[in-house]
């Protein structure tokens, strides 16, 4: 018998799915909500009840907030969000003040261990790590922010990257992966 033929005879031994919900909630149930706090039509949000957002925050259409049961998601004040953003806070996520975020970003906090070759990955344990975008960020359409990462107050990560490590304050990043353009002056 092949490897393969080994792995997936057993999917009947791992867990089986179950739905998170349909993404439908009340202003009461998220742990801290400030004023002004803009929900456009498709917004779904899962575990409000782990997800603080400061005032005056826009969340554009068909955006995903998906708390995690285990850690917090935070959305400080005067921050804007676009359309078709998701954010996963399994390993948690701090958004500080003043921050844009342009539509379809991706920002994710966890990632599969990498699996023995008898086990799919998608059955393996997740690590978790937070995300972190300091004040007065600008986080370009379409930009993936992975696991860990944090990006420095004041910095600009250009449209379309994947960033998988550090922003120091006041940097322009762009690429896949991102790389350092040039210090803001």
């Amino acid at each position: 018998m092949s490897q393969k033929e080994k792995t997936f005879m057993n999917f009947e031994n791992y867990r089986m799915y179950r739905s998170h919900g349909n993404g439908k909630f009340k202003i009461e149930d998220f742990k801290k909500i400030g004023e002004n706090v803009i929900f456009e039509k498709g917004v779904l949000v899962f575990h409000p009840e782990n997800i603080s957002i400061g005032s005056n925050v826009y969340i554009g259409h068909n955006t995903i907030l998906k708390g995690y049961y285990k850690n917090e998601m935070i959305i400080n004040g005067h921050t804007w969000i676009g359309q078709c953003c998701f954010f996963h806070s399994a390993g948690g996520i701090n958004i500080g003040q003043g921050v844009g975020i342009g539509p379809m970003v991706k920002i994710l906090t966890s990632v599969h261990k990498e699996a023995e070759l008898s086990m799919p990955v998608l059955f393996s344990d997740l690590n978790f790590e937070k995300v972190i975008i300091e004040d007065g960020c600008d986080i370009g359409i379409g930009s993936i922010i992975l696991p860990g990462v944090k990006i420095g107050e004041g910095s600009i990560v250009g449209a379309g990257s994947v960033v998988t490590k550090d922003v120091e304050p006041h940097t322009v990043v762009a690429g896949n992966p991102a790389k350092v353009l040039r210090k803001r002056v």
